[in-house]
């Protein structure tokens, strides 16, 4: 049993089904109820009310959380033991609350207003039925043009084709846009600058409902407006949120780690650079490796091309670095090689994305990644 405490959160998604996903919510406190009500909305959740009560086991029983006003705490004393029952007042000084909790079998005491930002945050983990986190990829270039974003996209179309819910995150504001690559600039959805006041929790439904629909994943990128700065608070809070719907998370980060780049680097399960196959591409990995690896847990290296070639579009000349090598000077353990794919940028023109041909040398070899990376090791499947 704790208390806990906290700001108001600014969630307002709502559940699309009709289901009631929400708390059972027992007082007679008109103001109590006022409150919790407000608090339900925010986190996108539907109620029931009893007043005076349970009504029968079946709603106490089953609802997934209880939240019982320090009003009613005698009137449930008798009700069964069960887990996910809150006891909310609001006398800050109030040091019967603690005892009236034990008495009917309560696992915290929160106390309002203080309490809000957590409680929000638990009737919302209750309404999207919060379970194993996404397993987010990070997607870095070694040096401009490696194919980072080429390779982020393909990761996120064939674990889409395998049937995973897929999100691909663009982290890059100077890279273009990601929904231009999936060729979906015109698609109707929130991009980024939608999220850049963002604060407090973001609901991963409603996220993952706003975005433009490219390919069967969705797609977080940027609009063709003015740069908009993004502050790290919301780069944390939408990311959080799209971890939170499970499967996977694919993000194409920038080279340069700022604040707001650190709070994407942190959310990442494995982070993959890809390098050209040759020494002036390795030696600007480098600088890029030791800032990401700061932060991100996981780093390991793709080499893109394969020996001589300038990404896996690029044609390059001979003479490249073997993947081995590549991997040894970095220091970070080697992942693959993807060779050239020929018709790949011809292929994108025609609409046909990034790792959207099944039998193509990218799409075969993140269909190897996610084989050997299950989702369900460390994230939901869809």
């Amino acid at each position: 049993m704790e208390s806990v405490g906290g700001v108001i959160s600014h969630d307002r998604a709502a559940p699309s089904d009709g289901r009631q996903t929400g708390p059972l919510i027992v007082t007679e406190d008109v103001e109590l109820l006022d409150d919790l009500l407000r608090l339900c909305a925010a986190a996108g959740a539907r109620p029931e009310v009893h007043h005076g009560g349970p009504k029968g086991r079946e709603g106490w029983d089953t609802a997934p959380l209880v939240l019982v006003g320090d009003d009613a705490a005698d009137r449930v004393r008798g009700a069964a033991r069960r887990r996910g029952v809150v006891l909310v007042g609001r006398d800050q000084d109030d040091s019967g609350v603690w005892q009236r909790a034990v008495e009917i079998g309560a696992d915290h005491v929160l106390v309002l207003p203080d309490g809000e930002q957590w409680l929000v945050d638990r009737i919302a983990d209750v309404a999207e039925g919060v379970g194993r986190p996404a397993l987010t990829i990070g997607v870095i270039g070694g040096r401009g043009g490696a194919g980072a974003s080429t390779l982020a996209c393909a990761l996120a179309v064939t674990a889409a084709r395998a049937g995973h819910r897929t999100m691909l995150v663009d982290a890059d504001p100077l890279g273009g846009g990601l929904d231009v690559l999936l060729g979906g600039e015109a698609a109707d959805g929130l991009r980024w600058p939608a999220f850049a006041a963002s604060r407090g929790r973001v609901g991963g439904g409603a996220l993952e409902e706003s975005l433009p629909e490219l390919h069967a994943l969705r797609v977080l990128s940027w609009d063709r407006g003015e740069v908009v700065t993004v502050a790290p608070e919301a780069v944390r809070a939408v990311l959080t949120a799209a971890r939170r719907r499970g499967g996977v998370v694919v993000v194409d980060l920038p080279r340069r780690v700022d604040e707001a780049v650190a709070e994407a680097l942190d959310q990442v399960d494995l982070g993959l650079l890809v390098v050209p196959a040759e020494l002036r591409a390795v030696a600007g990995a480098r600088r890029v490796a030791s800032a990401a690896g700061m932060v991100l847990r996981d780093l390991r290296v793709v080499v893109a091309g394969g020996a001589g070639s300038g990404g896996f579009g690029g044609r390059g000349g001979p003479g490249g670095l073997a993947s081995e090598e590549v991997a040894r000077l970095l220091g970070l353990p080697l992942v693959g090689e993807v060779p050239w794919e020929a018709g790949l940028l011809a292929a994108q023109d025609g609409g046909v994305p990034p790792g959207g041909a099944a039998r193509g040398p990218l799409a075969q070899f993140c269909a190897a990644f996610w084989g050997r990376v299950p989702v369900g090791a460390t994230g939901g499947d869809a």
